[in-house]
């Protein structure tokens, strides 16, 4: 099978304009309906695979993600590697709106999320994965790909931290903001989890680019709103899509096998089946 790169977006990346030759493919998966039909096409010349996490109409809220349907139907497809995208909020004064963050962590906060494939329900998926989360994101794909293009493109970034996972589709009271806050974590998100953790079971390379729309709400002097949300979103998404097509093009230039190789021996080694 072809060396393909899987593109999950939550950030404006599901315009099928971003790719060349592109077509739609219906999966369908032992877990049921993926967020929407995935989108085949090339970036440069690589086959590249993309998804709109939340639809392409962004109907579907986080808690309702349907993440193990979306991890299957990349792996289905043959995504060799995936990077993702996610909008989130600031938790450090020195984390602006508008920056990057290639978080190197996450603290899951979500409740009764599926995050498992080997839950008994597909053969496919026999026995139990205890799967383990450090590093919890490829660091080749993180550094040598994602950090090393927003060098090139001159993008604000920062380099690690944590970030919390909330389940949503509320924002946190202030209370819990600032709490978050004195636990050290760079940024909030909603869709965090479990899409790493899916990634490891299926032995696929992972990294996550995360676009920072507002400070939540910790800061007493700046409120969260939709409206502003929305308005440093958009520039997000410019943002996004010129990281996603040059870092596309670095993947393509590098020798895979290792990385490839480890994380499926790794995968295969954390199931017990009896």
């Amino acid at each position: 099978m072809p060396f393909k790169v899987g593109i999950i977006g939550g950030s404006g990346l599901e315009d099928p304009q971003f790719f060349k030759d592109a077509k739609e493919v219906q999966v369908t998966t032992p877990y049921g309906k993926p967020s929407d039909s995935f989108i085949e096409g090339t970036i440069g010349d690589v086959p590249c695979i993309l998804l709109a996490r939340h639809g392409r109409q962004h109907t579907i809220m986080p808690s309702d993600v349907n993440f193990r349907a979306n991890l299957w139907g990349m792996h289905s497809l043959g995504a060799s590697v995936i990077i993702a995208s996610i909008a989130c909020g600031s938790l450090q004064e020195n984390v602006k709106p508008g920056e990057l963050v290639f978080p190197d962590s996450v603290f899951d906060r979500t409740t009764g999320r599926k995050s498992t494939f080997f839950d008994g329900t597909n053969p496919d998926a026999p026995g139990v994965c205890h799967i383990q989360m450090h590093p919890v994101y490829n660091e080749k794909l993180r550094k040598v790909i994602l950090m090393m293009t927003a060098i090139d493109l001159k993008l604000k970034f920062h380099d690690g931290g944590f970030g919390i996972c909330i389940e949503g589709p509320r924002y946190s009271s202030r209370a819990e903001s600032r709490v978050f806050r004195s636990w050290g974590a760079s940024i909030i998100n909603m869709t965090m989890m479990p899409e790493c953790c899916l990634a490891k079971e299926l032995g696929i390379p992972y990294a996550t680019t995360a676009l920072v729309t507002d400070y939540d709400c910790w800061k007493d002097d700046e409120q969260v709103s939709m409206e502003l949300v929305m308005r440093t979103f958009k520039e997000n998404s410019s943002k996004a899509k010129n990281l996603f097509i040059e870092a596309v093009k670095r993947i393509a230039k590098e020798d895979w096998k290792t990385e490839i190789l480890t994380a499926k021996v790794y995968h295969v080694f954390q199931i017990f089946s009896f």
